[in-house]
Order: structure tokens, then C-alpha cells, then sequence
């Protein structure tokens, strides 16, 4: 019979695990897993309503004193079937993706590369030869809706069928938690491409991040007085929130730069200015240090206003001071 998992969770972040996830790559170096309690996704975003999954695959592992074992997938599979390049964004980067899991606490994460051959085994083939060989679990806990194997064809009945002869437990996800991720999801990346960042913030449960390697830009910035630094955004597949001007925090990756600034963010053509290529440009406030080449993780915490075009610099420059004085009020800095 298959069980039905219920219970609500949230994360706030970011603060790092307390203990180090083991991160898996290689199938046939997996270690034997402690009465290992699986699930399987992509967990894109990682938001409030995959941590209902978490804590339920959490609780279950502690009733039985064993590990947590999240089996996920890279690229992304829809990369692989789609026949648009280009056509999916994602919440998260894999490296993303695996601090939020081991955030959440997660023992074990097993990255399982993605391919048209992995697609298509048979879903027999793919609980005997994949789930149950190289992962001997006790408990799989599933979505009401999960298909897997050639065509699809493979669901949780089939799961729950082959159970009981390998001898695991299946454990359904039931239909009201998974319709909350599907909808937490779209509305995410929906808000985002919306300016929505107070609803993409509150199903994401943390605030949307993003990183980006500073560049030289034209330094038209600090010329008006508000210099900027430039990003380069290092993933081409990460969503990246509408045109416009944010109140964002930002942490630098480089050990010679400390702690979290704040400042505003404009994503868009700069249309005052030439208004031909997109750029991302983060003005910092009280801040005077060389940044280039460091690589800095935006935080965007609220949308100030639609990109404009300004009839002149000046009013642009009288623009950006007002901007300045919203996101340090959004930001509580005065």
C-alpha cells in the first residue's frame, strides 16, 4: 500500500551547513548507503515547496536511522528532450543547487548525467539496473505523478509492483504537495520575468540570487556619479529578473573582500545612454575598493521602478538619487 506524506517547511537563507553533504558524480563509487531514503528531481529553485519533500524525506530517515538521498539530474532534462536550444531558464545553477540541498541538510546528492540513452532504457530496467543497484533503498518516496523510463511508461504503481519483490518501501507525495511545487515554480519564474520579487522571494522561501564576474563597462557611472560594477553573468541558463531597477545586497567570493554591501541594480539597455546591448550594472553604496574580476552574488531583495529613457544625462543623474534614496529605505540603511 502506498503511503501518503504530508508536512509544511521554509527556509530562510543563506547560512552554511552545519556538517558537508557528500556530492556523488560516479555511479560505481557510490558508497552502500544506511537504509538509504531516496526521492528524485530536478528541485530547481529549491523553494518552500520542495522543503516540504526534504523534511518528510528528513523525518523518514530518522525513524530508521538512515540517510537522505536526493538523485538529481544534469543537465537538466528538458535540455535534452526540448528541440529549442536555449528555451530553458532555471532558478538555479547546479553549484546553486547543491549549497541550498546541503543548507537543507540533505546527507547525500547524486548528480546523474542526462542523456537520450538514460531517457530511454525501459522502466523496469531503470528500477533494477539503476534505482536498485546502485542504491539498495528502504523507502523511495515519489510524486503521485512521477514517470520515468522509455516513453514514460513507469509510475509509482509500477514502483510500489517491483517493491515488493526487491524489498523497499514506496512512499507517495501526495497530489496537493506536488500541484504546490508545479504552481510555486512557474509563479517564481514568472514573478521574476514581472518585477514580482516580494512573491518570487516568498515561494522561494530566501531571497532570488544570481552571481556574475565583474567586467570593465564604458565607466560612463562614475562619471555621474554613481560608478557601477558590470556583470558577467556565468551561466547561460540561469533566469535573470526583468529590466529594471532593484534594491539588491551583495556578497563578494573573493577572501580580500568581506561581508555584504548594498546597493541598486540596473538590468536592462540603458536606453538614456546607446540602449543596444543588455547589461547588468550594480551601484554600491558608500563603497570605493577595486572589484574587477571578483565574482559577486546579487541578492535582489526589491524592484524599485521599470527601466526609462531620460532626456539627458542630467536627468538621469537626478533619476539614480532618488533610486539611491528608495533602496536605502527598502534596504533600511537611513
Amino acid at each position: 500500500m502506498i503511503n501518503r506524506l504530508r508536512g509544511k517547511c521554509t527556509i530562510r537563507l543563506l547560512s552554511f551547513a552545519a556538517f558537508m553533504m557528500q556530492v556523488h558524480r560516479e555511479l560505481e563509487k557510490l558508497p552502500a548507503f544506511r537504509n538509504a531514503v531516496i526521492t528524485i528531481g530536478t528541485f530547481d529553485g529549491v523553494h518552500s515547496g520542495h522543503q516540504q519533500i526534504i523534511a518528510q524525506l528528513k523525518k523518514e530517515a530518522l525513524a530508521i536511522n538512515g540517510e537522505t538521498v536526493i538523485i538529481t539530474f544534469h543537465p537538466h532534462p528538458r535540455k535534452i528532450i526540448t528541440s529549442v536550444p536555449g528555451d530553458v531558464q532555471l532558478l538555479n545553477t547546479l553549484e546553486e543547487k547543491i549549497e541550498l540541498l546541503e543548507t537543507a541538510g540533505i546527507d547525500h546528492l547524486v548528480i546523474i548525467p542526462f542523456t537520450q540513452v538514460f531517457a530511454n532504457q525501459p522502466a523496469e530496467e531503470y528500477i533494477t539496473h539503476f534505482l536498485y543497484r546502485y542504491f539498495h533503498p528502504h523507502t523511495i518516496i515519489t510524486g503521485y505523478d512521477h514517470r520515468f523510463g522509455k516513453d514514460r511508461l513507469g509510475d509509482y504503481h509500477l514502483l510500489e509492483k517491483k517493491g515488493s519483490e526487491l524489498g523497499y518501501i514506496v512512499k507517495e507525495i501526495p497530489e496537493q504537495v506536488m500541484n504546490e511545487i508545479t504552481i510555486s515554480s512557474t509563479r517564481i519564474r514568472n514573478a521574476l520575468k514581472e518585477h514580482d520579487i516580494t512573491a518570487a522571494n516568498q515561494f522561494l522561501g530566501y531571497a532570488y540570487f544570481f552571481e556574475g564576474t565583474v567586467v570593465k563597462g564604458n565607466q560612463l557611472g562614475r562619471t555621474i556619479g554613481f560608478p557601477t560594477a558590470n556583470l558577467h553573468i556565468n551561466s547561460e541558463e540561469k533566469l535573470v529578473p526583468a529590466d529594471g531597477v532593484y534594491a539588491v545586497e551583495v556578497t563578494p567570493s573573493s577572501p580580500l573582500h568581506k561581508g555584504t554591501w548594498k546597493g541598486m541594480m540596473n538590468i536592462g539597455l540603458r536606453p538614456t545612454v546607446d540602449g543596444k546591448k543588455r547589461v547588468i550594472e550594480v551601484n554600491l553604496f558608500d563603497f570605493n575598493q577595486d572589484i574587477y574580476d571578483t565574482v559577486l552574488r546579487v541578492q535582489v531583495m526589491h524592484f524599485i521602478r521599470t527601466e526609462a529613457k531620460f532626456n539627458g544625462l542630467d536627468a538621469l543623474k537626478a533619476q539614480l538619487k532618488e533610486d539611491e534614496i528608495q533602496a536605502r529605505q527598502l534596504l533600511t540603511l537611513v
